[in-house]
This record gives C-alpha cells, structure tokens and sequence, in this order.
C-alpha cells in the first residue's frame, strides 16, 4: 500500500479521503492548521467507523505560510490536495480568497514535486468550469473554463479558477516528473461526521432549522461527499487520470425549493420547519441588502448550470450515489449529531 497526504483532513471531504484511504489499507497522512484540532480528526474518523486510525499521522500546516509543507510530503507516493480557504462571506477584497487558494496550491505542489511525489489530485471545484458564460442547454464539460470577465464571477469561482490555472502550469512549466489530476465537485452534500462541514451542508440545515421562511431561486448540481472521496482515490492511481480534469456531479441540477421537497416528503415530521415557498428574485435581492450573506446569492439567480460526468464514469469507472440518497444522508446526520433545531 501507499503513503499518502491528505491536507486539511479536518474538512468534510479531507476526512471523507482520510476514512477511505485507511479503509483502503494505506499509510495517511494529513495536515491540520493547528495542533488541537488532531483531537477533531480522530473524533470525526470514529463516528465514521474508522478501524485502523494508528496508519495516520499528523502534520500542522497552513495553506498561507511555508512551514511545515516539506515534513508533510516526505515519504508520500500521493498527496490529494482537498485543502480549500472557503468563506460563507463575500469578502471585500477578494484576493483575501483568491491568494491563499493559489499560493497554496503551489506551495503543495513545490512541496511534493521536490519530494519526489508520482501525482497529486487536486479538489478544484465546478465553479472553475461553469460561470461567466451566458446561459446555455449543452452541459458543462471538463473542456469549459470560467470565464472571469463573466459579470456573475464572485471572488470564490474566481479563486478556484485561478488556483486551478495555476496547477496545470506549474506542472507543464516546472514539474518535473510531477503528475497531476482534477476533480471538479458541483455542491457536495452526503453524511456529516462532526461540527465542520462545507456551505452546501449549510443550505441543509438552514432549511431543517426553518432559518429562510421562502428560498432562493438558486440551482446546482449536487454530488455525495463519499463519493467525491471515492473519485479522488481513482483518479490518484488510474493511469488513465494523469493531466485529466473530472467533473463530480451525480445527476439532474436541483433547486434549493427541489431539496427542501426532498427533505419534506422523506422526513415527514422532521422536516416541519422546512419552506414550502420560494421567494421572488426582487425580494432576495431586497433583502440582501441587509442581510450579507445572501450578496453571493444575488448573481446565482435563475440561473441554470448543468454539467456532467460522463468522463469520469467512462475512464474511471465512477459509479456515484443518486442526488435524493445524498441530500437525506445529509439531513439523517445533522439530525442524528444534533445540529439541527430540536
């Protein structure tokens, strides 16, 4: 079996990595910001039903500094680079999102092309793919690339954007003998092991808290968290995914009103403070006015982005999870942790 790092297995997909990397027989090690949250990672690893934690070994790093980069490669055959800054605000400089997300994709990839590394799959994202361009029927590809003059790119599409940009020519220009692959998520929701999660699991529980009287008109595609794990794996080995970019989405584009009908119908009273509504473009906009974090909402309306992934089921055998059993792993965990309204 390999070694390999995962950075930030603290986050939903790094201990989703971690989990099935171990389960997998290899050698695991992974980067955390700080010391204290080791305790988190192994918290989280048994509510996943991890048998074999002593493969995994600690290592503190942060995406915005170099130090410890070079400790955490050394002896690793992979690295798949999950780590990702993600802020729930638009922040108002939007290189305080887009420099950590590049810089720090070249540090780990410095870092493991001078350790001698075969490949490093990178969680880059479809928001590197699927905005700033008019509305279109013909799904997105891995062909597509955001187009940042698009006026609806808001600083996380363009952070993802360029941090991707930056990995495929760090590797053509200066890699050596460093292969690379990418996998582009849509929104991923699936089974939540503690406390952190991304801001699509976010969408879940505001709806299960009644936190939005009426949602939004937003659309995405929806992928399970365990298989953006599962695709990871594959692509860090297949030889079939060296230089290749794969889109992890499971089917049709969902709404925020298809979720919580999702969640009404198959969670019964469980779902009594979920909204039956959605709220018109004029009043989101409105509101959020007031309220900041719908500001990254606003240039999400109405608009339909539909993608594929068709190429990763093809080269790399991908079978993922179907949209509803990701949303009700989603809900069946916040509820089971606690997380959700009482």
């Amino acid at each position: 079996m390999s070694t390999v790092l995962v950075t930030g297995g603290s986050g939903f997909v790094g201990i989703h990595a971690v989990l099935q990397l171990l389960a997998a027989g290899h050698q695991v090690q992974t980067t955390v910001r700080r010391p204290d949250r080791r305790d988190d990672v192994l918290a989280m690893l048994r509510e996943g039903g991890a048998a074999s934690p002593e493969s995994l070994s600690f290592f503190t790093a942060d995406l915005t500094g170099d130090e410890g980069w070079r400790e955490a490669v050394t002896g690793c055959d992979y690295v798949l680079h999950v780590a990702s800054p993600l802020s729930t605000r638009v922040p108002k400089d939007e290189n305080e999102m887009i420099m950590p997300a590049r810089d720090g994709t070249l540090r780990v990839l410095r870092a493991a092309r001078d350790a001698g590394v075969r490949r490093v799959v990178i969680t880059s994202s479809l928001a590197a793919i699927g905005y700033g361009h008019p509305p279109q029927e013909k799904p997105f590809d891995e062909t597509d690339w955001t187009n940042l003059d698009g006026a609806d790119v808001q600083p996380y599409p363009k952070s993802k954007t360029l941090a991707e940009r930056a990995a495929w020519d760090f590797v053509a220009r200066e890699g050596g003998g460093l292969e690379l692959s990418v996998v582009n998520p849509t929104g991923i929701f699936g089974p939540v092991l503690g406390p952190d999660f991304s801001g699509s699991i976010e969408i879940v529980k505001s709806l299960l808290d009644g936190a939005m009287p009426a949602v939004p008109r937003v659309h995405f595609g929806v992928v399970d968290v365990r298989d953006v794990a599962d695709l990871h794996l594959r692509a860090m080995t297949a030889p079939e995914a060296k230089g290749e970019r794969f889109i992890a989405v499971s089917g049709e584009t969902l709404s925020i009103l298809d979720i919580a009908r999702i969640l009404r119908r198959e969670l019964g009273p469980r779902a009594r403070r979920v909204p039956r509504l959605q709220a018109p473009d004029w009043v989101v906009r409105l509101a959020a006015n007031r309220i900041p974090l719908l500001r990254g909402v606003v240039p999400m309306l109405g608009k339909v982005r539909k993608s594929t992934s068709a190429k990763a089921r093809r080269l790399l055998g991908w079978q993922p999870r179907s949209n509803e059993e990701a949303i009700l792993s989603t809900a069946e965990s916040l509820i089971r942790l606690g997380l959700v309204k009482a």
